[in-house]
């Protein structure tokens, strides 16, 4: 059977976001007492790690920050099927807009939107804060807009201030 790769794509994305909720349903079954918003913002806390060292091997320290982490999870939002852009603020800021994301749909099609933003969030603080350890820099990520919050995207500020080295 020819399956288009776009086609194949798009199947093995929703099976990997598949999978994540499986993993969580496994884990809280085996480990009833613990909680499942702590679980899971680990999860992506370890994530966004692991994200920030992919990103760092990609990270040029002499150029602007904001914009270089921005680009590196947009392009990664891309590759994850996510509707996202990017809009240049002022100095060193970027705002990165998810359009739609197939993670919010999931949550709430799992009624766990209680998990969608604050798993987000611990993504990103710990992708920039992973980032600053390792270079010394001081880039902060701020949510503006989400839609588990009933906004119409989820909207991040992204800027970087004078290094802390």
């Amino acid at each position: 059977m020819d399956i288009p790769v776009e086609k194949r794509f798009k199947i093995l994305c929703e099976i990997t976001r598949a999978q994540h909720f499986a993993w969580r349903q496994a884990v809280l079954t085996l480990a009833p007492d613990l909680d499942p918003v702590e679980l899971t913002n680990k999860m992506w806390e370890i994530t966004g790690i692991q994200t920030a060292e992919a990103y760092l091997k990609h990270i040029d320290p002499n150029k602007p920050l904001a914009k270089q982490v921005a680009q590196s999870i947009s392009f990664s939002s891309l590759c994850m099927g996510e509707d996202v852009s990017l809009k240049e603020g002022d100095g060193d800021e970027m705002f990165l807009t998810h359009h739609a994301c197939p993670w919010y749909d999931w949550h709430k099609r799992l009624d766990l939107l209680n998990e969608d933003q604050p798993g987000c969030d611990t993504w990103f603080e710990n992708v920039v804060a992973h980032i600053n350890q390792t270079l010394g820099t001081n880039i902060t990520v701020e949510t503006q807009c989400s839609l588990p919050d009933g906004g119409d995207c989820c909207r991040r500020r992204i800027s970087c201030s004078a290094s802390t080295a």
